[in-house]
């Protein structure tokens, strides 16, 4: 439906706004108060505002902030369909970004004629030399915009003048007294500020002026460790403000890990500006392990053409790093998000897609990969991936089954030679985020397929009760068709010293992401905790040494969080440190003694007011909620009742 112009101006002033609200927390924060958010089709995907001072990095502009953080929660660089709201016109270096990441439109509010690139100083945009160009809306809610920027100048004008006259002495100083005059980098930045800065005519001088008009370049107890080198950050002087580790999981549905923690991070600085923050991007094998990887290793993202859960072609993206490594995350091509969770889905729902970037990265030249088995719409038991690397599955008839858990009650034989000359001399690695094995009470069905919408219904078959029993069942005996297909296997080569189980079906992890830990299991793959692996490639235990408190969560807290999740993997190794930890969550069950045995101190839901569930799952509210949880941590911190 096409918008009238009245309806367009004010959904403009709505998302302005927002942004506006980002540029005042910089204001608070004693950063140049820029804001930004970008939006998709009618939703704010991702906010930031300017952190240059904190974070001592020339690139943290509001929009190139906010732009970074939706490519990662979309999971692309190409922004076509998206669009920048920022309070001040963009520099050259975020009108740059724009067009790499193919940006759909910028609109800003106050323009910047000292150093605004979208038609003030610079028209990079109307440049036909470049490869794309997006349309720009200039001026909106510019006065507001300008005012922001005007009054934090004047603030820090006024605070630097009685700063100075606090310093002055009092009397008249008599001849070789001692005198306490100012400190230089005082006298030079009450000095230097111009007399009518922060005007949107001067706000090309933001970012010089944001380093004069500090007393001195920062407080010293107002330090931001991430990316500090660990030599340098063991010779520090001790801090007296405290130290948060944060390393949270993502809120499925609602919000990625980094954006989890950031939020909270925001709320510690409202109670604790001086807290030192570092942020651990935790993943444990499902959503974000691409992320948290790329992190730390070198390497570029590969997108292949891949059959969804239900055999539709996607687009889906996977690490390929200069070392001859592949991480893969099965929720790229097989994740909940493609499914509605329906009973009839459930049964149907294929792994074959994951299959298809194993098969790729193999091609690719990957050595070794790396597969994170977390948040699937599957319980296949992985014959779909099987079938992709050119197993063969058959039925009593030498048909291949159907897709799906229903596919696997017509399983008659699996022939894996085919996917195991596919694989070569490839080292699989499955990183698990559970130990449930493939079947029994804690099974892929009876404990995940709810989950995926599996109901457990009444049926007629043979002596099975429900279908539950029913399902187990016939994954049992496809169990034990993978076993004898892994025998028949036997001295190929492939890893055979890591083969020391009698059946797939009890190992520790084998039913992760619906059974397709069992079906990498039968084609010689090692099992490890994807939380495990991702804490040690990210030194997590040396970030450990100077933290006050430790915070981790995910969306939900049960009993399932102690069985291998992220979280309890991160409280396992702060309790062994000594260090308290909160887990934070936006629900929990009633009985969390698993998880607390695991090392959680406390666990804090962050709902802050009964509400819908589909506005507490909405990204703004979950920002709302994490800000307020941040808060009341870091209070809680300070009142020492968590040292």
């Amino acid at each position: 439906m096409q918008l009238s112009e009245q309806e367009e101006t004010t959904s403009h002033e709505r998302f302005m706004r927002a942004a506006l609200d980002e540029a005042r927390l910089a204001a608070q924060m004693g950063e140049v108060p820029i804001g930004a958010v970008l939006v998709r089709e009618g939703e704010i995907i991702a906010r930031a505002h300017n952190v240059r001072e904190r974070d001592d990095d020339p690139s943290s502009h509001a929009e190139f902030s906010a732009i970074m953080a939706a490519s990662r929660k979309l999971g692309r660089w190409r922004l076509s369909d998206c669009i920048v709201y920022v309070t001040l016109e963009p520099c050259l270096m975020c009108a740059g970004l724009m067009i790499n990441a193919r940006i759909g439109a910028c609109i800003y509010g106050a323009p910047d004629p000292k150093g605004g690139a979208l038609g003030s100083l610079y028209a990079v945009n109307d440049d036909a030399r470049l490869n794309h160009r997006f349309a720009v809306i200039p001026g909106v809610l510019e006065d507001e915009c300008a005012g922001v920027l005007k009054s934090f100048f004047a603030t820090m004008r006024a605070s630097r003048k009685a700063a100075m006259r606090a310093e002055a002495p009092a009397a008249p100083v008599q001849e070789g007294a001692p005198t306490d005059a100012a400190p230089e980098a005082l006298r030079d930045a009450a000095g230097a500020l111009p007399a009518d800065a922060g005007a949107a005519g001067d706000a090309a001088d933001a970012y010089e002026l944001a380093e004069r008009v500090h007393l001195e370049k920062r407080d010293r107890d107002r330090i931001r460790t991430t990316g500090v080198p660990r030599a340098v950050r063991a010779a520090m002087p001790p801090a007296a403000s405290p130290s948060f580790v944060l390393a949270i999981d993502s809120f499925k549905g609602s919000a990625a890990s980094d954006q989890v923690e950031r939020w909270f991070e925001e709320g510690v600085r409202r109670a604790c500006p001086s807290a030192r923050v570092e942020c651990v991007l935790l993943a444990d094998g499902g959503e974000g392990t691409v992320a948290a990887a790329s992190r730390a290793l070198d390497g570029t993202m590969r997108a292949v053409a891949v059959s969804d859960p239900f055999g539709r072609v996607i687009e889906a993206e996977y690490l390929l790093t200069h070392d001859g490594e592949a991480i893969i995350e099965a929720s790229a091509a097989a994740g909940v998000e493609f499914s509605g969770c329906t009973h009839d889905e459930a049964l149907r729902a294929s792994s074959y897609g994951v299959g298809e970037l194993v098969r790729d990265a193999v091609c690719a030249g990957a050595s070794r990969i790396y597969v994170g088995l977390g948040g699937s719409a599957t319980s296949d038991g992985g014959t779909g991936l099987l079938s992709a690397l050119g197993a063969r599955v058959l039925d009593a008839r030498g048909r291949e089954v159907p897709p799906g858990l229903e596919g696997l009650a017509h399983v008659a034989s699996v022939d894996l030679a085919p996917a195991v000359e596919a694989l070569g001399k490839t080292e699989l690695i499955a990183l698990v985020d559970v130990e449930n094995p493939l079947v029994g009470k804690r099974g892929a069905v009876r404990v995940f397929g709810p989950q995926k919408g599996l109901a457990d219904l009444p049926t007629p078959r043979g002596d099975c009760a429900t279908l539950f029993d029913q399902l187990d069942r016939d994954m049992i005996s496809y169990a034990s068709k993978l076993d004898d297909a892994r025998a028949a296997c036997a001295g190929t080569g492939r890893q055979e010293g890591e083969r020391r189980f009698r059946t797939v079906s009890g190992v520790p992890g084998a039913g992760a992401a619906g059974g397709l830990g069992a079906a990498l299991l039968a084609c010689g793959a090692k099992l490890v905790s994807g939380a495990e692996a991702l804490l040690d490639l990210l030194d997590f235990d040396e970030l450990l040494a100077d933290a006050d408190v430790v915070v981790t969560g995910e969306g939900r807290i049960d009993e399932q969080t102690a069985a291998g999740k992220g979280p309890a993997i991160v409280a396992r190794r702060a309790a062994r440190a000594g260090k308290p930890v909160v887990a934070v969550a936006g629900g929990r069950s009633m009985n969390l003694d698993a998880v607390y045995r695991a090392g959680v101190d406390a666990v804090l839901p962050v709902l802050r007011a009964p509400m819908p569930l589909d506005r507490a799952l909405s990204a703004e509210e979950t920002r709302r909620n994490l800000v307020c949880a941040g808060e009341t941590v870091a209070r809680m911190l300070s009142m020492r009742r968590l040292r």
